[in-house]
């Protein structure tokens, strides 16, 4: 049994003595794992805790052997000293600085050059039909908007109400949604595949296998990842709870798809006017990519929204308000907005074609050689640029850069946790959505030039895959940007009382090897181990 040495000052004893009251001094109760002399009959019933120590006045010396009575301990008095290292000051949440500006100038930028040109080529499309009617460039304009524009408005329409629909369908029943997202991706796009090839003409024909081929893709990777499904679908659920606790909160993306609408029907416009431009298909694919960045950087806008509110109500238990967040990610975050507009998706696919790589490696050692390097040098780049970056971006105001690398070495700090969140399939769900309704979308407008000018049905149903993925990935911001903060702020603070038992029950199952996420990466037998 411990000995207890109390050690009080001499002056406290020379009261006692006087018989004046007791100062109010430290009592420190020292525990000596040494070898225990004989202990009094009180203190071997009464032991004392280990190491406290208090600032109130000690209890008057009581007598036992005069049959006084002992008052009750007072338990409450006592503070443990703190085991645990003071922590440092909380990093601030309203930074006034713009991130990543050389970026954000360069879209500004861009953003000028590509409005100019869209502005020119819609002038230049009016003036060609009004000045000069019977011209070949005008009666060529008139016949592209007659036949060609009324069906890409209206994929736009239908790409709104499919991202919308999506959106609320995986809100409602997150569960459900992660399985029906998978299989009517692959259901839809063979059967979009075969329609395009039943059109019988030679591009038609060619966007019709490349759908099909894609289809078999997502079949294959829809039965590779069905163990995942069950966790995803789980994650899902618990992710999207905190959005009904904010009003307004998908009001960004609705503001981001209605401007979206209205930019792709200028930008479609403009696109018949670039027609009869010098060096068209170079002028054409200029626009299509500055579409592309332009709608990536809407959708990062929204998804920055979303992560600032739901990430400091995971982090700081705050009602932040969706309109103050969204003035952040359209000024101080923009920035970093676009930087990760262009560097995510390429990193990304980059990364999935290094996987495919390292799952080809086996016979061919010339071909395959370097599947492992590439593997490994993807891996330390998507460490310094990743998906995961918005929620420091948005909560702490940080660059693209510095928030890839804190969130990661977050997820890397937890045992298991890295390996978890690469192993999350909630990024490929959302993109199998707008995939799913690029494909709706090119079924519908397909058909329809089909039946109006056959010659269109091939650029009409590319160009309509192409704007109605955007427009559901503008939509599909939230849900991914609320499952994405729902994995950083664990990482961040896996105490919280706001996470349930999702992912700690997932960290102890693969710890103790029985978790169907993290499989072995099938490959081909390495010939000296068929040897």
């Amino acid at each position: 049994m411990p000995v207890t040495r109390l050690q009080a000052p001499s002056r406290q004893e020379a009261a006692r003595d006087r018989g004046a009251a007791p100062e109010a001094v430290e009592k420190v109760v020292v525990v000596d794992q040494a070898s225990p002399p004989p202990v009094s009959r009180l203190q071997a019933q009464r032991p004392l805790a280990p190491l406290q120590v208090t600032t109130q006045a000690p209890p008057p010396p009581i007598s036992v052997a005069s049959g006084a009575v002992e008052p009750p301990p007072q338990v409450a008095a006592y503070q443990p000293v703190p085991l645990a290292p003071q922590q440092g000051p909380l990093p601030s949440l309203n930074s006034h600085k713009y991130t990543n500006g050389i970026t954000l100038c360069l879209f500004l930028l861009h953003l000028a050059a590509a409005g100019f040109a869209v502005g020119f080529f819609v002038f230049k499309t009016i003036h060609d039909n009004t000045q000069n009617p019977r011209s070949r460039n005008a009666r060529r304009e008139r016949s592209l908007l007659r036949d060609w524009l009324l069906p890409v408005e209206g994929t736009v329409v239908l790409s709104i109400v499919l991202a919308f629909a999506w959106q609320k369908a995986v809100r409602t029943w997150p569960r459900a949604m992660v399985r029906v997202i998978l299989w009517s991706s692959f259901a839809i796009t063979l059967g979009v595949g075969a329609l395009l090839m039943c059109f019988s003409t030679l591009a038609t024909v060619g966007l019709g296998v490349a759908m099909v081929v894609f289809s078999i893709g997502t079949g294959l990777y829809a039965c590779w990842v069905t163990r995942r499904l069950g966790f995803t679908a789980r994650v899902f659920e618990r992710a999207v709870q905190p959005v009904d606790k904010f009003r307004g909160l998908n009001g960004p993306a609705y503001l981001m798809v209605a401007a979206g609408f209205v930019w792709i029907s200028v930008w479609c416009v403009a696109v018949i006017g670039a027609v009869n431009f010098r060096f068209p298909g170079l002028t054409i694919l200029a626009l299509v990519l500055s579409l592309m960045w332009t709608a990536e950087v809407m959708r990062n806008v929204a998804n920055l929204t979303a992560s600032r509110v739901i990430a400091l109500y995971y982090l700081r238990g705050m009602q932040s308000s969706v309109q103050f967040s969204f003035q952040r990610a359209l000024t101080y975050n923009l920035g970093s907005a676009c930087l990760g507009s262009l560097f995510v998706p390429t990193i990304e696919a980059l990364r999935i074609l290094a996987r495919g790589l390292n799952l080809l490696e086996g016979e061919d050692e010339f071909m395959f050689s370097c599947a492992h390097c590439c593997l490994h040098v993807m891996n330390g780049i998507f460490s310094f640029g990743n998906s995961w970056a918005f929620v420091h971006i948005a909560a702490y105001g940080r660059g693209f850069v510095q928030a890839s690398r804190s969130t990661w070495g977050q997820f890397e700090a937890l045992p298991g946790m890295a390996a978890l969140v690469d192993s999350d399939i909630t990024s490929s769900v959302c993109f199998l959505t707008g995939v799913t309704s690029g494909a709706l979308c090119v079924a519908m407008a397909g058909s329809w030039a089909f039946a109006t000018h056959r010659h269109y049905t091939a650029t009409v149903s590319l160009l309509a895959f192409f704007v109605g993925y955007l427009m559901t990935r503008i939509g599909m911001a939230l849900p991914q940007a609320c499952v994405g903060c729902y994995y950083v702020c664990y990482a961040e603070n896996p105490g919280s009382r706001l996470f349930d038992d999702t992912i700690p029950e997932r960290l102890r199952k693969m710890q103790e090897g029985r978790d169907p996420l993290v499989v072995p990466t099938p490959r081909f037998p390495h010939p000296r181990a068929a040897a």
